[in-house]
């Protein structure tokens, strides 16, 4: 029989919200007085709720139960706010659960989020030892650690100097070899490493893979590029509003990741009526609604043709017709753009759908949000806009399962030009 690692049984996470404690003590005193007066808190985020009531819980977790084996690589996946967080957390021990046990076999290091674990005024040498410490290492075992931790932290210049002047890639690099040099038994790991460069990201793929194969270590690992999910692990789990929804092969994870999410997280239907548009558009054609076709939720891999639906109204009659598509990040900067079909005739009196197809082979891994226009152009090019609905149109794009390479956006761009064609080539002889 193979041997535990970790086991979570009926494990529930229970949090209040609205109550005061989840700052300072100058930031609490604000708060509750401008409760005390009904004013708006002057602590809270823009955008936040408003209306949460005092007190009232929410279950971040509920009712988890999960067997890890020793050796283990397993990636946990699921939308934001699905619990992953969470669960790393009570599994690092950094809270505790409201109802159930976690049962260890070992040490454990984690990277939650950048900085944990570092004392921001110790330098990287003094953090490395203070870890140790905490782990239950002596120093002479530290001491014979030191070394492989710098080398591979690639910090050695800034070993001596306070991580507080630390950039964040800087703090990832010596925060993951300080986690995987230290001889902890278990590695956690959440999505951190989008922060250090390409070659640090994939250098440390392989440390913790072999950290599995070799070393026996067993590795928990957070991420929302599947990618790196399917390099690195042997079994994963879905999260889904606090629940295991599923618990598996990584292929049939990461297919059942993309059927879950939800239509509030990723809708294949909008309906358009009631926005507002700008300027003059929807006075002369009007889009109605709009749908992804095909699907159950706005998730697609990479270079799958995607079908959508438009419905719209008209009082002329344009015969040259085109959709215009934009594709923004969600730093709203346009990163595609182009018409998506021929010319086609929209005719006045009735309603009319339109159904497109879309390659979006050229977009890397991420999360986008799609625009539409219905326009016209003239013989050289001109174009007369005729509506745009003013909306957003959320979608994700996973990778392709067997890419020829690993497209990192933050240095290659969320685009990808076409593969070059050889069109013809010689070989010399070997003389």
């Amino acid at each position: 029989m193979d041997e535990l690692a970790i086991k979570i049984e009926h494990v529930s996470k229970q949090y209040r919200l609205g109550a005061i404690g989840g700052g300072t003590l100058r930031g609490d005193l604000q708060t509750w007085w401008a409760r005390k007066r009904g004013k708006e808190d002057p602590n809270s985020k823009i955008g936040a709720r408003t209306d949460i009531k005092i007190g009232e819980r929410f279950l971040a977790l509920d009712d988890i139960n999960l067997e890890v084996k020793k050796g283990e690589a397993l990636g946990i996946i699921g939308h934001n706010g699905a619990g992953k967080s969470t669960l790393l957390k009570l599994l690092s021990r950094v809270t505790a659960p409201t109802t159930g046990t976690i049962s260890y076999n070992g040490r454990i290091t984690s990277m939650l989020e950048v900085g944990t674990g570092f004392h921001p005024e110790l330098t990287g040498r003094e953090n490395i030892y203070m870890n140790g410490a905490i782990l239950g290492l002596s120093k002479k075992e530290i001491d014979a650690k030191m070394e492989q931790i710098i080398d591979f932290s690639e910090v050695r210049q800034f070993i001596d100097t306070p991580v507080k002047r630390y950039s964040s890639g800087m703090y990832v690099k010596l925060a993951f070899s300080v986690a995987a040099h230290l001889d902890s038994e278990i590695m956690i790991m959440d999505e951190v490493l989008a922060v250090g460069d390409m070659a640090y990201q994939k250098k440390c793929l392989t440390k913790m893979r072999e950290a599995a194969d070799k070393e026996g270590r067993t590795v928990l690992y957070v991420s929302h590029n599947m990618n790196t999910i399917r390099q690195l692990c042997d079994r994963c789990i879905v999260l889904d509003h606090g629940k295991v929804i599923f618990n598996g092969g990584v292929e049939d994870a990461i297919a059942q990741y993309m059927g879950a999410g939800e239509s509030s997280i990723y809708p294949v239907s909008y309906d358009f009526r009631d926005n507002k548009r700008n300027h003059h558009f929807g006075k002369q054609i009007f889009v109605n609604d709009f749908r992804f076709l095909s699907t159950d939720a706005a998730k697609f891999f990479s270079g799958d043709p995607i079908e959508m639906e438009i419905t719209l109204d008209s009082s002329i009659q344009v015969n040259d017709a085109r959709v215009i598509l934009r594709i923004k990040d969600r730093g709203n900067y346009v990163k595609y753009a182009g018409s998506l079909s021929e010319p086609f005739a929209i005719f006045p009196g009735k309603k009319q759908k339109f159904r497109f197809r879309f390659d979006s082979t050229p977009l890397q891994e991420d999360d986008y949000c799609l625009s539409l226009e219905i326009v016209s152009a003239d013989t050289v090019g001109n174009y007369h806009a005729y509506d745009n609905p003013n909306a957003s149109i959320s979608i994700y794009i996973f990778q392709a399962q067997n890419p020829d390479i690993n497209w990192a956006k933050q240095y290659w761009s969320n685009l990808r030009l076409p593969n070059l064609q050889i069109i013809d080539y010689k070989q010399d002889e070997c003389i």
